[in-house]
């Protein structure tokens, strides 16, 4: 009797193992699987905000020798690549009387293209420019954070003259812009050194552009 029940007790137990395993075999037959490839793809942007016009301040008078300004841009960009952002003038030179004869000459530098402190010669009226900002490079336009004050541009920022129609680089950036971009001041500066302008308006026409890298 007790044999018996040994018996059945290993014929039961190695029927629950071949079930097991058979069971087993069967789910292991029947797992298939397959992989599911998901892309996005992001699309790269730029925009530019519109520069409020520049009023310069004070006028130039016979009292009066050296006016400033300044505008800004905000640039935005998604580009893993980041932004540039150059500024031109529409003519040559820059800041020209409504008469069409008389203007200001493009600042001059002591080594030509190269960013330096504000200085006009005696018998010279000159007209420059220079930027600020976070993604501006303060080893090429300098220090401050403002443009100057009462006329007279800031002691610690580099002025630098149109030439032509070519364009110069204010600002740089090498990947995105937080979403509320990056805004770079722009500053111009006017001055007549022992010489006087001839009265009336004079505008200049300034194109700030911003291309993705």
């Amino acid at each position: 009797m007790k044999k018996n029940l040994n018996k059945k007790f290993v014929v039961s137990f190695l029927i629950l193992v071949f079930v097991t395993q058979f069971y087993s075999m069967v789910e292991n037959a029947f797992a298939v699987t397959d992989n599911v490839v998901v892309t996005l793809t992001v699309d790269s942007g730029i925009s530019i905000s519109d520069g409020a016009a520049i009023t310069m301040a004070p006028n130039i008078s016979i009292t009066a020798n050296g006016s400033i300004g300044s505008s800004s841009w905000t640039v935005i960009t998604n580009d893993v690549d980041g932004y540039n952002l150059v500024v031109g003038a529409s003519t040559d030179p820059a800041l020209k009387h409504s008469n069409a004869t008389d203007s200001f000459a493009n600042y001059t530098e002591a080594v030509a293209g190269t960013p330096e402190a504000w200085s006009v010669a005696s018998g010279a009226k000159e007209f420059g420019y220079s930027a600020y900002g976070t993604d501006t490079a303060t080893g090429t336009w300098g220090t401050a954070a403002s443009c100057g004050a009462a006329g007279v541009p800031s002691g610690t920022q580099l002025y630098v003259g149109f030439v032509g129609a070519a364009t110069k680089n204010i600002a740089t950036k090498a990947t995105v812009t937080p979403s509320a971009g990056i805004t770079t001041t722009f500053c111009v500066a006017a001055e007549q050194d022992t010489i006087f302008a001839p009265s009336g308006t004079y505008t200049a026409t300034i194109t700030g552009t911003a291309t993705v890298i």
